[in-house]
């Protein structure tokens, strides 16, 4: 191998390691949430709401907000926003206790990308 094609194979492995670093880049995660992950809040929201941190596919995104007994609280189906940054849905109102959210969503360059988190509603205090 002479020093041209070992430059040239330098530059390839070079394109193909940002190449694989813009793709992996590409997927839609997260960014905010409403209520947040983790959270424990003391009023029950109207809504669930995640931003990601790319646009998402209005065709194949699915919110779920599950509780203890694994039923879907959502009183009507998810919605991405006009922009495609924001993926909500409205709930029941919510009993205390924990719910878990379960998302899948299709970036826009066709990406598949999935999550859960967890919130807890607070009951009275004595």
């Amino acid at each position: 191998m002479n020093r041209s094609d070992l430059v040239l194979l330098n530059v390839i492995l070079f394109a193909s390691i940002v190449g694989a670093m813009a793709t992996a880049s590409a997927h839609s995660f997260p960014e905010q949430e409403t209520p947040s992950a983790g959270a424990t809040i003391t009023e029950a929201p109207g809504q669930v709401t995640i931003k990601y941190d790319a646009p998402i596919e209005k065709l194949f995104a699915s919110l779920e907000v599950l509780n203890s007994a694994g039923q879907n609280m959502a009183t009507g189906p998810a919605e991405v926003s006009s922009d495609g940054w924001k993926l909500s849905v409205p709930v029941n109102k919510l009993q205390p206790g924990e719910y878990t959210v379960q998302w899948r969503v299709v970036c826009i360059d066709t990406h598949h990308t999935q999550g859960s988190y967890s919130f807890t509603v607070e009951g009275p205090h004595s």
